[in-house]
C-alpha cells in the first residue's frame, strides 16, 4: 500500500527547473532509491518532500493527505524525517544532546519523557559506538560516528518515512555495510518506509525493492531493483559510457 506519493512534481531554484513532472510513490515497509548523476535531481526531490525546497506545482501525498504546502516542522510532525548529505549534526553539542534534538517536537507536545528516554536507549542498542561517546561532543566523532547519530537523531521523531540522503559518502566500507544493515533492519523489523539517495548505486540497489532512475530532472526509469541492476540504460545514466567498467568491477 502507497504511504508516500508524489505527482507531476516541478521544482525549481529561482529560474532554473530542477525537477521534471517527477512522479513515484513509497509503499509502507518498502526501501526506494533514487539514483542518478550528480546534479540529476536527488537532493532536490527529498528537500521537496522535506518542505525545505518546495514543489511549485504538482501534489504530495502522504497517507492519501495532501502535504504540499506544508511548513518543514508539520512534515516532522506528519512522521517524515530526513537525514540531510553530509551529516550536518551539531558540533558543539553532545552526542545525547542531538539525539534529545530530535525529539524536540516530541518535547514541546509534553510527550512523556519516560517514552523518550526509552527511545534513546533504543537509538544506543541500534548505534552502540553512540552509547559509548554519548557525551562526548559530536564534532570529535569520526564521519561514520557522525552519520549513525545523524541517523539516530532523525529516527528519535518515531518518522514512518525516513529519507536517507548518501549515508555512505566518505565512509570506510566497514562502517557503510554497519549503516546499510541498520537501514535493512529498520524497513524489516521496525516497518519503517525509506526513500534513499546514494552514490554508490550498485550498492542501493541490492539493499532496495525499487528504484528510480533520475537524469536532469526526470524519472527516465522505474522498476524492481533487482531488474535495474542489470540494465545497461541504468549504467549510463549514472555512471556515463566512459566508466562503465566501475560499475561491472
Amino acid at each position: 500500500m502507497e504511504l508516500l506519493k508524489l505527482k507531476n512534481i516541478n521544482t525549481y531554484y529561482n529560474a532554473v527547473h530542477a525537477l521534471k513532472n517527477v512522479s513515484l510513490h513509497l509503499g509502507r515497509g518498502e526501501i526506494v532509491t533514487l539514483i542518478g548523476a550528480n546534479g540529476a535531481g536527488k537532493t532536490t526531490l527529498l528537500n521537496t518532500l522535506s518542505a525545505v525546497t518546495p514543489a511549485r506545482t504538482g501534489e504530495i501525498l502522504y497517507d492519501q493527505q495532501r502535504i504540499e504546502g506544508c511548513e518543514p516542522e508539520r512534515i516532522v510532525e506528519l512522521g517524515i524525517s530526513q537525514v540531510p548529505e553530509g551529516r550536518q549534526v551539531f558540533k558543539p553539542l553532545t552526542v545525547e544532546d542531538n539525539l534529545e534534538l530530535g525529539a524536540y517536537l516530541r518535547f514541546r507536545r509534553r510527550e512523556s519523557r519516560k517514552v523518550i528516554r526509552a527511545d534513546l536507549e533504543e537509538m544506543y542498542l541500534l548505534f552502540p559506538r553512540l552509547r559509548e561517546r554519548r557525551k562526548q561532543l559530536a564534532g570529535t566523532l569520526s564521519g561514520g560516528e557522525q552519520q549513525m547519530l545523524a541517523i539516530g537523531r532523525a529516527l528519535m521523531a518515531k518518522p514512518k518515512v525516513l529519507l536517507l540522503d548518501e549515508p555512505s559518502m566518505g565512509l570506510a566500507p566497514l562502517v557503510v555495510q554497519e549503516i546499510f544493515g541498520v537501514i535493512a533492519a529498520l524497513c524489516r523489523d521496525k516497518g519503517t518506509s525509506i526513500l534513499l539517495v546514494e552514490q554508490n548505486a550498485k550498492a542501493a540497489l541490492k539493499l532496495a525493492d525499487r528504484g528510480y532512475v533520475l537524469e536532469t530532472g526526470k524519472v527516465i526509469l522505474s522498476g524492481v531493483a533487482s531488474e535495474l541492476l542489470d540494465n545497461p540504460e541504468v549504467q549510463r545514466a549514472y555512471l556515463g559510457k566512459e566508466k562503465k567498467e566501475i560499475w561491472e568491477n
